[in-house]
């Protein structure tokens, strides 16, 4: 497998792709919770995008599960990829949502801080460290409207976001690492979806969860988007590109996440616009910029 120091266009234009969608599922989300509870949802998109995922690598004749010794590994993604969704739906719980969105979108610094330790040539330098921090900053500027000293009840949703955050980041140090097991982008993605689809459903049916009886077409339509598109599409290339890139560089795309969210609610919900998005844009490109520059020699 070629492994590239730094993105290409072709890279950064899938990556951009994939932001798009991520930022259109917050939408879809929030409408898929009128028919389907936040945890039960996200176990059935698990369940749903894990059998999507048996027949294709069944079309292709790529075998799922191996006695190669990678069980535990797998075991370990899985219930740091369920945790992370109890901490973020936790989190919404006590806090904001524009709040959760500062404190969650701390995992790139938690994967460039993770791959300078444990990923050879993957080093934090001053000029990604600089990149990051005016992404980041741009994040904030994007939600700086509803920002605010937090209550003890939002200060502990937000030490949850934040918990949220580092299994995102540790998950993608831990998945960018272990690249070199043989491990392919599909069997990453297995063994997260079937982990979490059976966790997640079990906690949802012992906090009693359980989905409309007769849910709305359009909700319908937003949980299979979230599904095929994000759970099955979405996150195998995103496990190819980590298997191919760098991690740090990779992770400072998703800052653009948020801002495709805000024009989703904007288009696709009527929601209010900030004021500094086109502000907010500009900063998150310029930091991917120098988090994605060519390395110094």
């Amino acid at each position: 497998m070629t492994h590239h120091a730094r993105l290409d266009a072709l890279a950064a234009a899938i990556l951009v792709a994939c932001c798009v969608t991520w930022g259109l599922n917050q939408a879809a989300i929030k409408v898929s919770l009128a028919g389907i509870p936040p945890v039960l949802g996200a176990g059935l998109r698990s369940l749903v995008a894990g059998t999507l995922l048996v027949g294709w690598c069944l079309a292709r004749g790529e075998p799922l599960l191996r006695r190669d010794g990678t069980g535990g590994y797998g075991l370990l993604l899985g219930l740091a990829f369920s945790a992370e969704f109890v901490f973020l739906y936790g989190g919404l719980a006590f806090t904001t949502a524009s709040r959760s969105v500062i404190f969650l979108y701390m995992a790139p610094f938690f994967v460039a801080l993770g791959a300078h330790r444990y990923v050879p040539g993957e080093r934090l330098t001053l000029g990604r460290t600089a990149g990051l921090a005016l992404a980041f900053s741009g994040l904030c500027l994007a939600f700086a409207d509803s920002l605010r000293l937090p209550s003890r009840r939002e200060l502990v949703g937000d030490l949850l976001e934040v918990g949220a955050a580092f299994l995102w980041g540790a998950t993608t140090v831990l998945v960018k690492k272990r690249s070199n097991m043989g491990v392919t982008p599909s069997r990453t993605l297995f063994y997260q979806l079937a982990v979490s689809g059976v966790l997640l459903t079990s906690v949802a049916w012992l906090l009693g969860q359980r989905a409309a009886a007769h849910p709305a077409p359009v909700v319908l339509i937003s949980f299979a988007f979230q599904a095929v598109v994000v759970a099955f599409v979405s996150y195998l290339t995103w496990f190819w590109l980590l298997a191919r890139y760098s991690a740090s560089g990779l992770a400072s795309f998703s800052f653009l996440t948020p801002l495709f969210g805000v024009l989703a609610g904007w288009l696709l919900l009527g929601e209010r616009l900030t004021a500094y998005l086109g502000a907010a844009a500009a900063l998150v490109a310029i930091g991917i910029m120098l988090v994605n520059r060519s390395p110094s020699p």
